[in-house]
């Protein structure tokens, strides 16, 4: 059976948190959030761990799937619903080994090369981007654009995550082209209020859907 993702991923972005993690994610949960991923490039091993923890322990019995970034084992053990790996983690087959199955692996892509690589290993999503220029990564892949997910929506049945400088503005577009997610970091994370901006996404994908069957 294919995978049905939320239309809104949420990236919890350690280094642009201004309130505790939990927080933060507490406030997405609550707001409808329903896929959300912890990414924090420089925390030591254990920290880590101790903070996937605490947010596993948090959303998971609030029926949202988290995703732990890079880090298989780290999700393993903190009891996340999966991992999501880019270029230079361990790879598709080996994070599924570490994770065992029934738990969900994502990969991040760039060019149609890793795209087509992705699509044939057991992942389970496919991120591609940056859609649009991205302020947060200190040195961003190029930007592929929206047309680009026009091009690859026939290559695979997975689900497509488009990640990148998408904005509320942009997000109904990036569906439209094909994208069954999009994941948001800084738009969301940098809102005076978290909630009430991700709370402005659902609606107006949820919107975009019915457009859509309708």
């Amino acid at each position: 059976m294919r995978l049905v993702l939320p239309r809104l991923y949420v990236i919890l972005d350690a280094s642009l948190l201004t309130a505790p993690d939990t927080e933060c994610a507490k406030k997405l949960a609550d707001a409808g959030v329903r896929l959300l991923q912890y990414r924090n490039k420089f925390a030591p091993s254990r920290e880590l761990f101790e903070s996937s923890r605490r947010l596993s322990s948090l959303l998971l019995p609030r029926g949202v799937t988290f995703v732990v970034n890079d880090r298989a084992d780290v999700a393993t053990l903190a009891g996340a619903s999966g991992v999501h790996i880019g270029q230079e983690d361990l790879g598709v087959e080996a994070a599924r080994a570490v994770l065992g199955s029934g738990k969900l692996v994502g990969v991040s892509t760039h060019n149609l090369e890793q795209f087509n690589q992705a699509a044939v290993t057991s992942a389970d999503y496919i991120a591609v981007g940056p859609v649009f220029s991205t302020s947060t990564k200190a040195n961003p892949d190029p930007v592929v654009g929206i047309d680009f997910i026009r091009r690859i929506r026939p290559l695979t049945q997975k689900p497509i995550v488009a990640i990148g400088g998408i904005t509320l503005e942009r997000a109904a577009d990036v569906i439209k082209a094909g994208a069954d997610s999009i994941a948001v970091i800084s738009d969301i994370l940098l809102a005076p209020d978290p909630g009430k901006r991700a709370r402005q996404y659902i609606d107006l994908l949820e919107a975009a859907n019915h457009a859509a069957a309708g």
